[in-house]
């Protein structure tokens, strides 16, 4: 490109590297343009070529990177866009961390994985190695509490941290299937809030899955002597595997056997878990620096043919970009550094490739669509070899090759891996491209940008294809964001129907075979989701598990729509028809009202919460006072207190008051003669509850929800009908709301993602 050309970005791509990307002042003003941010990191990454050659032309290399990163057509890892070239310089990603046990190494391992996401890093865990609950500890003789209440401590842990200031801890916390433990494990996760920043997942072997199948029981064992505890019938264990992935998406399942089996490093130990998306698997102390290619950049829509040379010059870079990363990055833990460097592991994945196929003209579930893929990651996975080669040439091998399945082999490796599918939440955003081998996520949909303004945004290529055969209008754009699919738009031709087709036009069975189609020719995992509809049912997860272990999957990651309790967008039918005939107005206020203060004990001091109530004995408002406390805490207690006040007023049902804001943590609780008290949300809602409790037990009908006032005068609302309401609804894997934007969250990749900001929960 022109080097002096401005970087050509969509308005959302701009927004996403204001918020989360671009150089701030201490003021958090933005100090650097999108162009400015591509050239500090190439000319920070290119400098690692002086470790091999002193005569390397630097400006060469620097624009190589640059260009590949300012035409959008590749794009690092989160972290290494973000740091590179500035203070913190962690550049990596994934990291995977040992847990041994003892108290010591738990703890241990808490530091370093606070240090890792206070840097930007997302953390991979085994529990599998901790004594199961109730065993004898000898050093104390008490009992152990078991790898869930560790868990749950790692968890606490995490939700203190936010990760370098623009990234919050994520997490993967695997539990073999064997382990003594693993009931209790399959089911943490049952009720959605109680373990927030992990991902989990079963690593299951090859002799469960056997005997599954042959309905046959299988051994526990001991962690420590590795003998049999006792045996489980595997069919009911997988069975309830599937239940609670059914259920709310979790856990995933790894294929431990199949991973080990494709481990560069044997000698070294063996595989344990993933990072946080389970794309990328690590020995323990491992990291790993990701990149994404951008494949709708590497065809041609007019001659619909894929550019093989312009794909082979921008793996070459990539590789060479990827491995400078190494040596560039500044690692948190001295250990780290160590193994990474050892082994040289590098990821290179890819995204827009349902682009990619859309201007080629060939649709995502066909076999077409499976033989692309396989083309496509086939000759991505040979040509990063091949560079990895080359650059082995000038730099040596990676110094445990000698350690590893390539030591009798006459061709050295740079690198111990090379390809990996990861999530490309935000990175896809800023390329303007789908997300990693995912479908479209939708055609047309309504995003809500400041001051609640609503862009109805449209897939550039479709705006295209519909203008050129004469379908386009406003009106059809609309009711495809209110559909979220096109297949079953009668204006719409058959042939472009098939081409343009979402996550949940798809059926499972070829999200699976379009996953399995790209690993075959990916060292390391991926990343992928498999969606189902609201009414898929247990036996339809069940196939999906079975075919991905046929096909060869490394791990298999499933999302049932609206399956999450906490989908708050997703309005059904009937409450969206309440909402649109009539508005919801409170209850006027009394001159005198009566009521109740509770004192709360929380671990910021003593909280007090008044709740009054009307003339006819009903809940009206709540007021909170605490100690001494002004500033900010005061006056988001006084917020809590107006929207809590407001909800009453309006007939809001008080359980569901109380669900809301029971269990919500902050890092400082404490404990009253309940039990414990998580935040001053909880106290509040422990307050409230008391409350209703006493009343009942007075006879008072203070939890009947009253009727609110209506105002049919004016039944028109502040909401377009075809925008953010109906589409949220219609869209699907919306899992919740941004904790940044408070948009939409999405399920993709198994992670969730939030389109309107760039918000990833796992980068």
């Amino acid at each position: 490109m022109d080097f002096d050309e401005e970087v050509r970005l969509t308005e959302n791509a701009k927004k996403v590297l204001e918020k989360r990307y671009l150089a701030k002042n201490e003021k958090r003003n933005v100090i650097e343009t999108p162009k400015e941010l591509f050239r500090r990191v190439a000319n920070n990454i290119a400098r690692a070529d002086k470790l091999y050659d002193k005569k390397a032309d630097l400006k060469k290399i620097e624009n190589e990177f640059f260009s590949i990163m300012a035409e959008l057509e590749f794009l690092p890892n989160s972290p290494t866009l973000m740091n590179a070239g500035r203070e913190l310089q962690q550049l990596s990603a994934c990291f995977v961390l040992p847990i041994n046990d003892s108290m010591d190494s738990i703890f241990e391992t808490i530091k370093d994985m606070a240090l890792i996401q206070k840097s930007g890093g997302g953390t991979g865990f085994s529990f599998s190695r901790l004594r199961p609950k109730n065993s004898t500890v000898k050093t104390t003789g008490g009992v152990a509490s078991g790898p869930v209440s560790f868990l749950k401590v790692f968890n606490a842990a995490t939700e203190a941290i936010k990760q370098g200031g623009t990234r919050r801890g994520a997490n993967m916390g695997m539990l073999r299937v064997d382990h003594p433990d693993i009931l209790e494990f399959i089911t943490c996760k049952e009720i959605d809030k109680d373990i927030t920043n992990f991902n989990i997942s079963i690593a299951v072997t090859d002799d469960f899955m056997n005997k599954a199948i042959s309905n046959k029981n299988y051994d526990l064992l001991d962690p420590h002597s590795g003998k049999a505890a006792r045996s489980l019938d595997a069919k009911t264990v997988f069975e309830l595997m599937v239940n609670k992935a059914w259920k709310n998406g979790e856990p995933g399942i790894i294929f431990l056997d199949k991973m080990n089996k494709f481990n560069p490093t044997p000698a070294l130990g063996q595989y344990e878990s993933t990072n946080p998306c389970g794309e990328q698997i690590l020995l323990p102390y491992e990291s790993c620096n990701l990149g994404s290619i951008n494949l709708s950049k590497m065809a041609n829509e007019n001659t619909r043919e894929i550019d093989w040379e312009k794909l082979e010059r921008t793996v070459e870079v990539s590789v060479h970009f990827l491995d400078n990363v190494i040596d560039m990055n500044k690692y948190p833990l001295k250990k780290i550094e160590r193994i990474t460097k050892a082994n040289r592991k590098i990821g290179l994945g890819v995204m827009g490739f349902a682009d990619m196929l859309i201007k080629l003209g060939i649709k995502y579930d066909s076999e077409e669509g499976i033989k692309t893929a396989e083309k496509v990651m086939s000759f991505i996975n040979r040509a990063a070899k091949e560079a990895s080669r080359q650059l082995a040439r000038k730099r040596d091998s990676f110094p445990n090759l000698t350690k590893s399945i390539f030591k009798n082999k006459e061709t050295y490796l740079r690198n111990a891996t090379l390809t990996t599918i990861a999530p490309t939440g935000s990175l896809s955003i800023i390329a303007g491209c789908s997300s990693g081998i995912e479908p479209l996520f939708a055609i047309s949909y309504v995003r809500k940008v400041l001051d609640n303004e609503k862009l109805l945004e449209i897939h550039p290529y479709f705006k295209e294809v519909a203008q050129a055969e004469g379908f386009y209008s406003p009106e059809l754009m609309a009711l495809i964001a209110d559909k979220g699919s096109i297949k079953e738009i009668e204006e719409i031709p058959r042939d472009i129907k098939e081409i343009f087709v979402t996550s949940h036009d798809i059926s499972a069975e070829w999200h699976v075979k379009m996953q399995c189609a790209f690993q075959e020719f990916t060292d390391n995992a991926v990343s992928k989701t498999v969606n189902f509809p609201h009414d898929a049912t247990v036996d339809d997860v069940r196939e999906v598990y079975m075919l991905a272990y046929r096909l060869g999957c490394k791990g298999i990651t499933i999302y049932r729509d609206k399956s999450r309790e906490d989908q708050v967008l997703n309005i059904e039918t009937s409450v969206k028809k309440q909402i649109e005939t009539a508005k919801i107005v409170p209850r006027p206020r009394p001159a005198v009202t009566t009521g109740t203060t509770t004192k709360v004990t929380t671990g910021c001091g003593n909280l007090y919460v008044t709740i009054n109530e009307d003339e006819q004995k009903l809940p009206f408002e709540v007021f909170m006072q605490m100690g001494k406390a002004g500033g900010c805490a005061m006056s988001q207690l006084e917020a809590i207190g107006r929207l809590l006040s407001l909800a009453l007023r309006s007939g809001i049902d008080i359980t569901s008051i109380i669900e809301q804001l029971k269990g919500i943590r902050c890092p400082s609780p404490s404990w009253e003669k309940g039990g414990r008290i998580f935040s001053c949300s909880d106290a509040i809602a422990r307050a409230i509850e008391q409350r209703l409790i006493k009343a009942k037990e007075k006879g008072t009908n203070i939890d009947e929800k009253s009727e609110p006032a209506k105002d049919v005068s004016d039944s028109s609302l502040n909401i377009n009908k075809s925008s953010s309401i109906s589409t949220k609804k219609k869209l699907g894997n919306i899992v919740g709301v941004c904790p940044d934007c408070g948009a939409a969250l999405y399920h993709v990749e198994g992670c969730n993602v939030c389109n309107a900001c760039g918000y990833s929960k796992c980068g």
